[in-house]
């Protein structure tokens, strides 16, 4: 007698930090007596996020800690690759940026082949890439959700933005985002101001709505000082939110950026309220660290736990009509 397949019930409702995801493995148990008269099981459609951002070689940060994050939330990560980087856990060796030409065309193909309900935009390198970018996503004519990480420099401290890429960014794909979430180096550099505390923080994120037209900034306190990690959203609309954080004392901090953003744009797909996707993506950032805490990944910053509370792939039904009555 075949073993039962203790899976194939109907729905498996799974939660992530009270944010239910509904999949199903498309399988349902049937009896001897009805494998010739069954239908077939239903067809099912996961939630598509594309990442658009640089491959990390250690596969700490970048496309890949993109892939692994969308994945671990439940839905079907795309990609389409900036720059390559040869890099470990102590710093960056060299970088070489993929042709605006090629970036556009993997941009276009996926979004002309895939409902796309979030989109996360991560390290560009250059100004080509900016342009490139811009005009694929009008060609297109996307109009979800955008979450802009403004890469300018990765954990090591090594640069990973050529000399003219911040005004490109302010100027072209500031505008497109629904949010832009810098650091504190990278909320000094688009701001033009020093930030040292949490009323920096606040200051330097009006300022960057203010001169480039995004509506929602998110400036990350990983860098600050103190045992209370501090980030902080502000909104156009008026709205601040302050999210806190015990610190995690570990070294193994590669790619939060990276994980944060990208979390928030898989969280978007389901949650309307940004405040809200944020929380859920900071919370799922603060235990992907901790649960990485004492992990021994490479000589420098290691990655955090993408994985250490994955769910299965979220899918909804599709109704096909039955014609054959017409």
């Amino acid at each position: 007698m075949p073993e039962e397949n203790t899976d194939a019930a109907n729905t498996l409702l799974q939660q992530h930090d009270g944010v239910q995801f509904q999949s199903n493995d498309g399988t349902q148990p049937q009896s001897n007596d009805e494998t010739q008269t069954a239908p077939p099981p239903p067809t099912r459609k996961p939630k598509f996020v594309l990442t658009i951002a640089g491959s990390d070689s250690c596969g700490g940060a970048g496309i890949q800690a993109d892939i692994k994050t969308i994945s671990s939330l439940g839905l079907y990560a795309a990609s389409a690759i900036t720059a390559i980087t040869a890099q470990n856990t102590m710093g960056v060796r060299s970088i070489e940026a993929v042709s605006p030409a090629m970036l556009s065309a993997q941009i276009e193909a996926v979004l002309e082949d895939f409902d796309i309900k979030a989109i996360k935009i991560g390290m560009i390198y250059n100004s080509e890439n900016v342009m490139a970018i811009k005009k694929s996503l009008l060609k297109c004519n996307y109009q979800g959700p955008i979450v802009l990480d403004p890469v300018l420099v990765a954990t090591s401290g090594d640069p990973l933005s050529s000399d003219n890429l911040v005004n490109a960014m302010k100027t072209e794909l500031f505008p497109m985002a629904t949010i832009v979430t810098p650091n504190i180096p990278e909320a000094e550099v688009l701001s033009g101001m020093e930030v040292k505390s949490i009323d920096d923080m606040r200051h330097a994120a009006k300022k960057i709505i203010a001169d480039t037209g995004v509506e929602n900034v998110l400036v990350k306190g990983g860098h600050g000082l103190g045992n209370t990690m501090t980030d902080i959203l502000v909104c156009s609309s008026g709205l601040e939110r302050l999210f806190l954080n015990d610190r995690i004392d570990t070294r193994n901090t590669h790619g939060t950026g990276c994980t944060l953003s990208s979390a928030i744009a898989s969280y978007m797909t389901s949650i309307k309220s940004l405040r809200k996707a944020v929380k859920h993506a900071v919370k799922y950032v603060h235990w992907a660290i901790l649960s990485a805490k004492n992990l021994d990944t490479g000589h420098g910053h290691g990655s955090l736990n993408h994985l250490s509370r994955p769910i299965r792939l979220a899918t909804t039904e599709i109704i096909h009509t039955d014609d054959s009555s017409n």
